[in-house]
């Protein structure tokens, strides 16, 4: 028996040293501690689209990711962006990309403007993350809080598919392709020409006067049919409002009183609520139910709410920014 013992430390010895001197990152182009070190395996492709999954549409570009880059893990955030929604696009990237480490890519396709003189880019944030999509205001938020590192023009045709291409299918043709290449280690610099400026997307922002803040729904948290509002929790806060009161507003100039929770389930079952959503903004849900089906509000819909004792007469006819693409 002892004899067997030390015959199988033995034989354990290389796979311990193998595995102890392993020191290797899961992301593509980390390299652990060596920056000359190839690539990681299962480099990360973070995908989204407005494509929706009714088609094949999806599966025909995670099927050209894999034909370059057989080992790559393609994660999706959603395909069911609003169609042509730059804006709402916009906002999950924001949402979605923190929690994903330096030299993911982002594989991101909601082109209103396929096919036209809008350009293809590659986009790498401060952060190091990659992001791959049409220059049309998507990568906005992300850039204006993970700053940007640099931008290229996507030109290079050996990284594109090797076939004509469509000129309203470039999710399969352009994006997916580059997406592959850059996952699979290849050099950022052979995307293209640096891009000297980007569209920038202007969104709609709440605003805060003497009287409350006027503010937009601006979605629903489907399947629960809670209304997202686009005004900040802080700001929200200087109203002085506490949890436990009871918040008046007007819901697409309805007049409306709430409770400010921080439960759901601090009201009773289908009684309706005003909270801060998981990433701090107003927010409106029934307790298991509806809230959009219940009173029949969908966005875009005006929100306002005054300051904590003042009386609501109407709401604010101040202009907020609009949400059309400009250079930047």
């Amino acid at each position: 028996m002892r004899h067997f013992r030390i015959v199988l430390l033995l034989a354990l010895v290389p796979f311990l040293a193998a595995g102890c001197g392993r020191s290797g990152s899961a992301t593509p182009g980390a390299g652990g501690d060596d920056p000359s070190a190839a690539p990681a395996l299962h480099p990360t492709i973070v995908f989204m689209t407005d494509f929706g999954v009714a088609n094949d549409a999806v599966a025909i570009c995670k099927a050209v990711i894999l034909g370059i880059v057989p080992d790559a893990r393609i994660m999706d955030i959603t395909h069911q962006v609003t169609p042509y929604s730059i804006e709402e696009g916009a906002r999950f990237l924001q949402g979605v990309t923190p929690y994903y480490p330096a030299g993911t890519v982002f594989l991101v396709v909601v082109d209103p403007g396929v096919g036209t003189s809008r350009k293809a880019i590659v986009v790498k944030s401060k952060k190091g993350q990659y992001f791959v999509l049409p220059d049309n205001g998507l990568i906005t938020p992300v850039i204006d809080r993970d700053g940007l590192e640099s931008a290229r023009e996507i030109t290079n045709t050996d990284w594109m598919i090797q076939s004509p291409i469509s000129s309203t299918f470039h999710g399969r043709d352009i994006f997916s392709p580059v997406a592959a290449h850059l996952a699979a280690g290849g050099d950022f610099a052979l995307v293209g020409p640096e891009m000297p400026q980007l569209v920038r997307l202007n969104p709609k922002t709440a605003v805060v006067t003497d009287q409350g803040i006027a503010g937009d729904v601006i979605a629903l948290d489907d399947p629960f049919g809670s209304l997202i509002t686009d005004i900040p929790g802080d700001e929200f806060k200087k109203l002085a409002y506490r949890l436990g009161d009871k918040v008046p507003l007007l819901i697409d100039k309805k007049p409306v009183t709430l409770p400010y929770a921080k439960t759901f389930m601090e009201v009773p079952v289908g009684e309706s609520l005003l909270y801060m959503d998981s990433r701090g903004r107003v927010a409106i849900a029934v307790n298991q139910g509806n809230y959009s089906k219940q009173f029949g509000v969908t966005p875009p819909a005006s929100v306002f709410i005054p300051r904590k004792g003042l009386a609501i007469e109407s709401s604010p006819t101040t202009r907020r920014k609009s949400s059309v693409p400009g250079k930047t």
